[in-house]
């Protein structure tokens, strides 16, 4: 801690001494379209006025803003140009020490592809944009998000796959960040995919997936960074909407809700709500074959899940503008998730000519009322006209998730004669977080084009996970001591990072960055009267140069290192009654992931991009199941894998077919390898893994717009297991009505029910395989009503990055 504690106060210190001389040649603006909506990630451009040559170049930011300095004096043009809009150039004008810095305010685009039929101009919106850094995945306006959530959405961005248990990867890799314009959900497992399945995907503007982030963002997350950008507001006055749809799975859902935007002299504030009730669809096939070099016992297994989420979500927030320089706001998000779910299993067990195979049919049920609430007190300083900017965050998030849970089990034999019996359990598993965490970030542009980032970062973290198990007599329940465990997780980390930005000439730029992280942390489990405490600091270094060969032809070199620590759950040492032949059990001794990455990333003419890198993660958490052939049971259990390499190309062709079709294609191929022990046996799974998408957009005659969207993914290695390859197509059919006010949406996500997960693990001895289906089969209508009531007007830029509890129970 001391340490640490040092890093920051020689950080902040640094900003006391004369920074190097300034100069004035800051230019900014923020690029909006027709309907004075920011655009984010188009690319802005510093060109000679005499012969359009290269000078420097930028991306604009999630708000549409962008900022970038002149190397030099002389008369230049500044170009923007995006998919879908016309390019946007400026007339010539000069840059000098006596001109000072220039604003250009709102850039408005025109669109690329024009429909003209009366006085309507219609637009195409690229779905799917590579960038060098980044890939962004429009959501905002597509059929395919309404009606959906935001877990769905994600679920179906180019790289991101949802394993059988629920957990996110990116680039066949776990370990993931998600974040919320900036800001991280401190959830993952079960929690994570509640909160992102009460947020509707009408909410949500863009997903940015980040393989290499730089050290301004936590550390944690090996995989990268996934942010959820939310639509913000962009007129003043008042404006809305409001929505219904209704969705069928096998079983019937629905959803409602509305958005409120109030913009009036300094204050800017919004509010949403969502009400819905979707259904949930799970069946899961499992088999096991235990000592298969003798006779070999087999356990097969086919349960059923159905059951209905009720998730009831308000989001609001408020921002007050001092003045053109300073502004504070509010934001606060609520979540209410009641679930009911009955789980219908029926498992057989023994050998195929063994006369006492049993036969186990199980009806379990599970109640679950998860309570979730994110505050956010947000500032923003712009301290000077150079770009230096102050901003300060301050958060707070509290989660209680009780689930309670009854397991009726019937154990009949299958070719005896004598009579069955009848288990009855019982458990209640309350779970509470609390985090608070502070941040802070300070920019300041440096003399020659380059730009300094300084901050850091305090969190705490305290997670509250009571298990009480019963087993019940003919009438009353009764507490099975052997079984309950209080534990109690607290985790302290303290962050400073700096980073440096400059232009090397006109042709090189280079960023690099270090962030250090020292954490402790305590679990503690009251029931054994065991304690397990770390405490350990970390460096964490990245870098990135950027070669511009020619106008037309960059290249991103890229280097971090980055860590992924156990989820609290994963370190309670108790163990977790899944069904009569399944356990799950914490592991205490459960180490940090760390992971180095290496990418090289090429983008030609601002469209097509290949990216090239190499990751090596030494102590990987993965899931470990141990079979036991002489009771027949299974303990899962998280542990860490001596090591997982990975190489990897990503490659990115937008292809046009006409004025009225795009189509994006994006391309990867990985070689995974995973090494550990298991039973005194050395596992090597090795796989050459890809995926393949194309997504298209097709303007139809009657203003109809086709969406669909395909995705192949390859077969894959996953710790120990191996799974096999997937693929499934989703299309959406959109119209708007009442000058494109009203908005009716129909999609079918899943068209021929092949979205089904298979994979499987072998020893020498023992083999287990699954097939996991999660209800992704549906087909969704919503209408949606949009109303507004003032003029446009141009938004603040607001950049917040909040992280800790992302590792909670699964």
């Amino acid at each position: 801690m001391k340490n640490a504690v040092k890093f920051l106060l020689l950080v902040f210190a640094s900003l006391s001494f004369k920074s190097f001389a300034q100069d004035s040649t800051s230019l900014s603006g923020t690029v909006l379209d027709q309907e004075h909506a920011a655009v984010p990630f188009v690319n802005v451009t510093l060109v000679k006025a005499a012969d359009t040559a290269l000078i420097v170049g930028t991306v604009t930011d999630v708000n549409g803003g962008f900022k970038l300095n002149a190397p030099q004096p002389g008369f230049f043009r500044l170009q923007v140009m995006g998919l879908g809009y016309m390019q946007w150039t400026s007339a010539a004008f000069e840059v000098s020490a006596e001109a000072g810095g220039r604003d250009f305010g709102a850039i408005v685009l025109a669109p690329s592809t024009q429909l003209l039929k009366e006085v309507k101009v219609q637009a195409m919106k690229p779905t799917v944009v590579q960038l060098a850094d980044r890939t962004v995945v429009n959501v905002e306006g597509t059929a395919l998000a309404a009606g959906n959530t935001a877990f769905d959405v994600l679920a179906r961005a180019p790289g991101v796959f949802v394993d059988q248990d629920g957990s996110i990867q990116l680039n066949g890799k776990a370990g993931v960040q998600i974040m919320l314009d900036g800001k991280r959900v401190y959830l993952t497992g079960k929690e994570l995919q509640t909160v992102l399945q009460s947020m509707p995907a009408e909410q949500v503007r863009t997903l940015e997936l980040i393989s290499n982030p730089s050290a301004r963002f936590d550390a944690e997350g090996t995989a990268g960074v996934i942010n959820l950008t939310l639509k913000k507001n962009q007129q003043a006055g008042l404006n809305g909407s409001v929505y219904a749809g209704a969705q069928y799975n096998g079983r019937a859902g629905y959803s409602g809700g509305g958005t409120l935007n109030v913009k009036h002299g300094a204050w800017n504030s919004f509010g949403s709500l969502d009400m819905a009730q979707r259904p949930n669809l799970h069946t899961i096939a499992a088999n096991r074959t235990f000592d298969a070099s003798g006779p070999g016992v087999q356990f097969r297994q086919d349960s059923r899940q159905t059951g209905t989420r009720k998730t009831p979500s308000l989001r609001v927030g408020t921002d007050y503008d001092f003045n053109a320089k300073h502004n504070v706001g509010v934001t606060a998000n609520v979540v209410l998730a009641d679930e009911s779910n009955v789980f219908r299993t029926e498992t057989l067990l023994g050998a195929d000519a063994d006369t006492s195979r049993q036969q186990v049919e199980a009806r379990n049920t599970l109640n679950n009322r998860l309570t979730s609430g994110t505050f956010n007190l947000h500032y923003l300083g712009k301290l000077d006209t150079l770009g230096t900017t102050l901003s300060a965050d301050a958060d707070y998030v509290t989660l209680t998730d009780d689930t309670r849970s009854t397991f009726l089990n019937r154990y009949l034999p299958v070719n005896a004669v004598e009579e069955g019996r009848t288990q009855t359990l019982a458990s209640d598993n309350p779970v509470n977080y609390d985090i608070y965490a502070a941040k802070m970030d300070y920019t300041k542009a440096l003399g020659g084009n380059s730009e300094l980032e300084l901050g850091g970062k305090i969190s705490q973290v305290r997670s509250d996970n009571e298990l009480a198990f019963y087993t019940n007599s003919a009438s009353e329940r009764i507490l099975d001591i052997t079984r309950s465990n209080h534990f109690v997780y607290r985790e302290n980390i303290v962050a400073g990072y700096t980073n440096f930005s400059t232009s090397l000439g006109d042709k090189w730029k280079l960023q690099a960055g270090l962030r250090a992280e020292q954490t402790r942390s305590k679990g503690n489990s009251r029931t054994l009267g065991t304690t397990t405490a770390r405490r350990y600091l970390d460096l964490f270094p990245s870098m990135f140069v950027q070669q511009n060969v020619s106008k037309e032809y960059q290249v991103s070199y890229q280097y971090s290192r980055r860590i992924s620590r156990p989820r609290y759950e994963d370190l309670n040492p108790f163990v977790f009654f899944l069904d009569p032949y399944t356990f799950a059990q914490g592991n205490p001794q459960l180490r940090p992931q760390y992971t180095n990455s290496w990418q090289v990333s090429q983008t030609l003419k601002s469209t097509y991009n290949l990216t090239l890198g190499f990751a090596r993660t030494a102590d990987y958490i993965a899931e470990i199941p141990t079979q036991n052939a002489q009771d027949t049971l299974t303990l899962m259990q998280q542990r860490n894998v001596d090591r997982f390499d990975q190489l990897n190309g990503t490659l990115s062709v937008p292809v046009k077919l006409g004025s009225k079709w795009q189509m994006n294609n994006v391309l990867s191929v990985a070689y995974q390898h995973f090494q550990t022990e298991l039973q005194g046996q050395k596992v090597n799974n090795r796989q050459l893994h890809y995926f393949l998408q194309s997504s298209q957009q097709v303007q139809l005659p009657g203003q109809l717009k086709l969406e669909v969207s395909g995705m192949y993914l390859g077969p894959q290695a996953y710790g120990i297991y191996q799974v096999k390859p997937i693929w499934w197509v989703d299309a959406g059919l959109k119209r708007s009505f009442l000058g494109d006010k009203l908005d009716v949406s129909l999609n079918v996500v899943d068209i021929f029910r092949s979205r089904q997960l298979r994979g499987s693990f072998q020893t020498a001895s023992n083999r287990t395989a699954f097939d996991v289906y999660r209800g992704t089969q549906s087909v969704g209508l919503q209408v949606r009503y949009s109303f507004s009531k003032g003029a446009a007007f141009k938004a603040k830029t607001r950049t917040t990055n909040l992280d800790e509890l992302n590792r909670a129970k699964d």
